[in-house]
């Protein structure tokens, strides 16, 4: 490929610069050679080389307007705010309609996060410049940060009505309208950026992400496809097409997709753990094992990876195996609740008792207060002959569930079980209540309490009433 006239030019200036910082011989550049300088060894976060040359810049150059705002970018860039407003000072006496003076003295106010006055100078900004685009942009992000996001949307679509190929304003606008709720406003709006610039794959990638939110699969695919046909590496979006398509039940074809991500790029553990659920789907076992397997070689702490064959293992009784990777699971991740929920399901599987009820008990302490968490959790509790803390862990219960019918029986049965007959018969009649034909409970739970006519008799007179 060959190098433009200008690029050459760069090129030449920066070779020159370094290599009199070799010789230490003084060379001359122009001002502009200078600030193109400046701002390459800014962007590639060379502050000393960046200063260096800003210091040999104001020696050859000291009235250069141009350089003394890199030097003021440069003083908000290390916090030095009073100082580079002062130099913004005298640059605005001299120039008052320039409007990168404008812009520094928004970046300033936004340092400072007087936003709303940054807003106000960089509308100055828009006065004297001829990059709206790039003011716009900047004014975009100042509402963001009051998260004004309105505003902030209005702003990048003029952006991208300026320069329509600013690919950050696009993501911007998109963001907007996803935080806004705006999901069908934003489909709108990019496929009326798409019917102007239909080779923009960033657009088709962000039209099919908007889609699959509102579960337009077939839509979401087709965008996608686009995405890819105008660059056929784009890995975001051959992932995105996958996860569509795994939606649609298409696993086959899910599997190609995830497979040319890999192809693309190293194998990450998201697309084989999704290509090894693709398999089980399919039914084909030894792949989808195969796959998970491969998951958790590639990364060993993906948690996600270990109970995907936890879970595989469960779905075929292995409950031993299954046992041994949902620990694995836990090593990595021991606050998760759904991992301690699927620990104490697959113990009770095995008949361990002890180790369930362990597993519900720090289900609930990490925050799964789902009522069959409760209800297992009891019901263990009440295997184990611990009544009291079966009681204890059901009232606690009923303050997440008050009108829990299932939750009542239980203290029912359990204070029938201690002879606490007064507040049995208070939770039996609660239970009755709430739903009377879920008697058979007691008889299923608490057959010695069923036994007793004294409550079947309760039971009966409650229902003539």
């Amino acid at each position: 490929m060959q190098l433009s006239n200008e690029e050459e030019d760069y090129n030449l200036s920066l070779s020159k610069f370094e290599s009199m910082l070799k010789t230490n011989k003084v060379l001359f550049f122009d001002s502009e050679e200078f600030e193109e300088i400046i701002l390459h060894y800014l962007d590639m976060g060379k502050s000393a080389l960046a200063k260096k040359a800003l210091k040999l810049a104001l020696e050859q150059h000291p009235r250069s307007s141009g350089l003394k705002l890199v030097q003021v970018e440069m003083l908000i860039y290390d916090d030095k705010l009073e100082i580079a407003e002062k130099l913004l000072n005298e640059l605005y006496a001299i120039e008052p309609t320039n409007e990168e003076i404008y812009i520094q003295k928004a970046n300033i106010c936004s340092k400072r996060d007087q936003h709303e006055k940054a807003v106000e100078m960089l509308k100055i900004a828009l006065d004297y410049t001829d990059d709206y685009a790039d003011v716009y942009n900047l004014i975009g992000m100042e509402y963001l940060f009051m998260d004004n996001l309105e505003l902030a949307k209005e702003s990048f679509i003029k952006c991208l009505e300026e320069d329509f190929e600013d690919q950050s304003a696009l993501y911007n606008v998109v963001y907007c309208f996803e935080f806004l709720d705006q999901n069908q406003e934003a489909i709108a709006y990019i496929n009326k950026y798409i019917d102007k610039n239909p080779y923009s794959e960033i657009a088709w990638h962000q039209l099919g992400r908007l889609y699959y939110g509102v579960k337009e699969y077939e839509n979401a695919i087709r965008a996608f496809d686009y995405a890819t046909l105008i660059d056929d590496e784009f890995l975001g979006a051959f992932m995105e097409k996958a996860k569509a398509l795994e939606r649609l039940k298409k696993y086959d074809l899910a599997i190609e997709s995830y497979n040319r991500t890999i192809e693309l790029d190293d194998a990450t553990s998201y697309a084989l753990l999704r290509i090894g659920k693709c398999y089980e789907k399919l039914g084909n076992k030894v792949l989808a094992l195969k796959y998970f397997n491969k998951t958790v070689h590639e990364d060993p702490l993906l948690d996600k990876g270990w109970i995907a064959i936890t879970d595989f293992y469960v779905r075929q009784k292995n409950f031993q195996k299954a046992l041994f990777f949902v620990n694995k699971a836990l090593a990595i991740d021991n606050q998760n609740k759904l991992y301690w929920k699927r620990f104490a399901a697959i113990n009770k599987q095995m008949n361990l008792f002890e180790e369930a009820e362990f597993g519900y008990r720090k289900a609930v302490e990490f925050g799964d207060y789902q009522l069959d968490t409760w209800l297992f959790w009891v019901d263990i509790l009440q295997f184990l002959g611990e009544f009291e803390s079966a009681i204890q862990t059901l009232l606690q219960a009923s303050e997440y569930f008050p009108e829990e019918n299932e939750v009542e029986y239980r203290l029912a049965g359990l204070y029938f079980m201690l002879s606490d007959n007064i507040k049995a018969k208070f939770h039996l009649s609660n239970a009755l209540r709430l739903n009377y034909d879920n008697y058979i409970l007691l008889e299923d739970l608490f057959p010695v309490v069923w036994a007793k006519k004294t409550v079947r008799n309760y039971i009966d007179k409650h229902k003539k009433q």
